[in-house]
């Protein structure tokens, strides 16, 4: 069996330290009712048991997330989908077909079977298959569906490394597999195909052009009034408030704030002129390299203490689309977020 490097939690002789632990153990410390913090190509999840209520009730617990909040359930094998689903339109299996595993994110109708907590109370349930080894591994081997949102706090910035995640979570997590910085780095992009056309719910790690591609379709916008993972006004947030604004104003936006007395840091894709006070910090160019590595420099950022972060959204084309969907959210009104 496979093995990769892990932090045990709950185990003072050796929590400062990583450890070579198996899969095995992962599932070992899943079928216990346990929580582990697998990584996926978005971010990393906190895993629990989806058919074990007081696992997930761990889940929320330690996130402090809201009881109506639904989960993803994450699935190691596309033959386990009519377990979960009780409808599966032709659309879902032509985008499970294409984009499983993947950062794709299907809502359906559920079977009864599944446990409120799950979907929020809900009658729809969302599942996605991700495309990360050792992800897939550790579901393979587990046999069933792992409920898995990102493990941080809720409204934060999600993790990329399991660094991110001990940092958050601590001793709250009694396994985090270290598998590297997360490929894609956004969450997946989540489809309700649980009622009439196709609707998109959350921009993510699939663009939106690829799917509508596929379909042949415009998706839908505003139809769905399913609740679904990450679709709150205010999330993804960092410590430091964040404005947006444009580039013909990003400098003047900036220096305004560096008047105030706040530190100021600056994302963007373009560097405007700016006094030596107000630090920069790059957007990349590519869609791509800007969803990647997007939370880990809001995380930077944090860590240096700035009060507030200027920020210009890029442009919608993409995955592009979804960082501006994090972005907008992470300088909502954070009355929600604790």
């Amino acid at each position: 069996m496979a093995e990769s490097n892990v932090r045990l939690g709950h185990l003072p002789s050796i929590k400062s330290r990583s450890e070579f632990v198996s899969v095995d153990r992962a599932v070992e410390i899943l079928r216990a009712g346990g929580l582990v913090a697998l990584p996926t190509e978005t971010v990393y999840g906190l895993a629990a048991d989806a058919d074990n209520e007081l696992a997930v009730r761990k889940i929320f617990a330690l996130k402090g997330r809201p009881a109506a909040h639904p989960l993803i359930v994450h699935l190691g094998d596309v033959q386990q989908l009519s377990h979960w689903a009780r409808e599966i339109p032709k659309a879902a299996e032509q985008l499970a077909a294409a984009f499983w595993p993947g950062p794709l994110t299907l809502v359906l109708p559920k079977q009864p079977r599944v446990l409120d907590i799950i979907t929020g109370g809900q009658d729809t349930v969302a599942l996605r298959i991700p495309n990360h080894d050792l992800a897939l591994q550790v579901l393979r081997e587990f046999g069933g569906g792992l409920a898995a949102p990102s493990a941080n706090k809720f409204g934060r910035l999600s993790p990329t490394t399991a660094q991110h995640v001990m940092s958050e979570l601590g001793d709250g997590v009694d396994l985090v597999f270290d598998g590297g910085p997360c490929a894609v780095g956004v969450e997946s992009t989540i489809v309700d195909l649980s009622s009439g056309a196709p609707s998109l719910l959350r921009p993510g790690g699939i663009p939106k052009e690829q799917i509508e591609a596929l379909l042949g379709l415009k998706l839908g916008t505003a139809a769905s009034q399913v609740r679904a993972p990450g679709t709150l006004a205010s999330h993804y947030a960092p410590r430091a408030g964040l404005v947006l604004t444009t580039q013909d104003k990003l400098a003047d936006e900036a220096a305004q704030r560096d008047l105030w007395g706040a530190s100021v840091a600056v994302l963007s894709v373009q560097k405007p002129a700016l006094p030596e006070s107000i630090a920069y910090f790059a957007l990349p160019h590519d869609p791509a390299d800007a969803a990647r590595t997007l939370y880990a420099t809001l995380r930077n950022i944090d860590a240096q203490g700035f009060d507030v972060i200027v920020a210009v959204l890029p442009p919608e084309t993409g995955l592009g689309l979804a960082v501006r969907d994090r972005l907008t959210r992470a300088a909502a009104p954070r009355d929600s977020v604790k």
